[in-house]
């Protein structure tokens, strides 16, 4: 390998770990606005593009006017390059309603997300499954 291939090795590998570094910050940025009950910055994950992004909105808003939530990740795998990611996570939701505190909800899934970069920031383009972000059925 010639010293300029090495080099444009090394940088590469620094850029992919930036990637990966920002990726994981704008998941855990997603993880504390639910927490933080902060709906629009969670939703600005997203691209404007995403099937099913309005009924993820919807959820979402629903969920955090009737619900307190505690949300951890984990990441379980990430791959891809400086354009395109998957990752897979392992998202902790707690779900407790806000008029009745002892109504809590617990899920746990493994939320698989597609990401492209735009304009210097990673979005969102799919997530799976939409449905771990809806608000509790009331039985």
């Amino acid at each position: 390998m010639t010293r300029r291939a090495l080099i444009l090795a090394a940088a590469s590998s620094v850029l992919r770990a930036d990637d990966a570094g920002d990726v994981w910050d704008l998941f855990s940025v997603m993880a504390s606005a639910l927490s933080d009950n902060k709906p629009d910055e969670f939703m600005n994950a997203f691209n404007h593009g995403m099937p099913g992004l309005e009924d993820l909105r919807t959820n979402i808003f629903d969920l955090l006017q009737a619900y307190d939530i505690h949300s951890s990740i984990e990441l379980l795998n990430e791959d891809g390059d400086n354009l395109a990611r998957m990752v897979q996570l392992d998202w902790f939701l707690q779900i407790v309603e806000k008029q009745d505190t002892a109504g809590v909800t617990r899920r746990r899934e493994i939320v698989r997300c597609r990401l492209i970069k735009q304009k210097k920031k990673w979005r969102i383009t799919s997530l799976e499954p939409l449905s771990f972000f809806a608000p509790p059925v009331v039985k």
